[in-house]
């Protein structure tokens, strides 16, 4: 995460790796079992600020009625907007522009990776989440690494 998206959201001081009990986290995922299960891994980390859209249509207007946003989780295959074109909206708006912002999809491959870094997502989640791995993924991304992993 950049100094830009902390100020933007409110969010605690750049540089310092953000808690996961602090963390407002959105997870943009039409499947609700899918949903579930992220929503309860960060629950599990201690994330206690959660919200979920189900397509990637309006992702920018719900989000910018928050008062912050420090994680994105996006799913790639959505209803009526897909997580790419979810993205570039994101990337648009001048509050949520540096937002971290993470492909989460299924058609997990080095391709899709490929695909989803040069659209400028932060990082890669293949999908099913590894429920070992997944907390570690997050905690890096809430430190402002990014985290590519399809397998």
């Amino acid at each position: 995460m950049t100094e830009a998206s902390v100020n933007a959201n409110d969010s605690p001081a750049a540089g310092a790796p953000l808690d996961p009990r602090d963390a407002h986290v959105l997870v943009v995922e039409d499947n609700v079992p899918n949903f579930v299960l992220i929503a309860r891994m960060l629950a599990f980390m201690g994330v206690q600020k959660c919200e979920w859209k189900t397509s990637g249509w309006q992702v920018v207007q719900f989000a910018d009625t928050l008062p912050r946003v420090d994680l994105i989780l996006m799913d790639i295959r959505l209803p009526y907007e897909d997580g790419y074109q979810a993205l570039q909206k994101l990337r648009g708006n001048p509050r949520l522009k540096e937002t971290c912002v993470v492909a989460v999809t299924a058609e997990a491959s080095e391709d899709q990776m490929r695909r989803a870094k040069k659209a400028g997502f932060n990082g890669f989640l293949g999908k099913p989440l590894d429920p070992d791995r997944f907390p570690g993924q997050i905690r890096k991304l809430l430190a402002g690494e990014e985290v590519w992993e399809w397998k």
